[in-house]
């Protein structure tokens, strides 16, 4: 059960963990880290567009989804989440306690590195 922390919505591992297999929420979960974090390790199928580049896709992101945003230990993610809510998105979550607290699947290599805005890479691959 999410809760809030600090004026954001944080979800837990479990929750989002169903988050990731429930297909009829349809929330969109992305990793903020930088590249190289990434590639080292990341959970399967979400793409990743760093913290620094993602306002700049802001006008591209669909208003009334829903979003996770996932870092190393929440920190990053936590500004993203505030700053979506500040510019009108109403279903922001942050992933408490970032990849290091994921103990479930994790991947290698650049899966889904967004370079240039498609909202088709977006939804996860499974």
């Amino acid at each position: 059960m999410s809760k809030m922390i600090y004026g954001v919505s944080h979800v837990d591992r479990e929750e989002l963990y169903e988050i990731l297999h429930d297909d009829e929420r349809r929330a969109l979960v992305i990793d903020v880290r930088e590249v190289d974090e990434y590639t080292a390790g990341h959970i399967p199928g979400i793409p990743l567009i760093p913290m620094g580049e993602i306002a700049a896709y802001l006008q591209d992101f669909d208003k009334e989804r829903e979003y996770v945003f996932v870092c190393r230990s929440g920190g990053r993610s936590y500004e993203v989440a505030r700053f979506f809510q500040s510019q009108g998105f109403p279903k922001v979550h942050n992933y408490e306690g970032g990849m290091l607290n994921w103990d479930k699947e994790v991947v290698t290599g650049p899966e889904n590195v967004i370079e240039q805005f498609d909202a088709d890479r977006l939804e996860r691959q499974s």
